[in-house]
């Protein structure tokens, strides 16, 4: 199996977030950090990008304000 270099664009719609969240993930040491292709150019490793997939933690999405209560409809 060959390893792919993303550019940013493919990257972004592999993880869905923004370009500014990915550069303050990087910042924090808590993203893959990009090789230099050329003058300009940046990309990934898709081993790299698919392994920081695999070690996001999984979390229940819910309402932040609901403080895990439960949802009540009166029907």
């Amino acid at each position: 199996m060959s390893t792919q270099i993303l550019r940013m664009r493919e990257v972004i719609q592999r993880i869905g977030l923004s370009r500014s969240t990915i550069y303050k993930l990087m910042e924090n040491n808590d993203f893959p950090k990009p090789m230099k292709l050329g003058s300009q150019a940046i990309g990934w490793r898709d081993t790299d990008i698919e392994t920081w997939i695999s070690n996001r933690p999984i979390s229940p999405i819910g309402n932040p304000g609901s403080k895990g209560r439960e949802l009540s409809r009166d029907l």
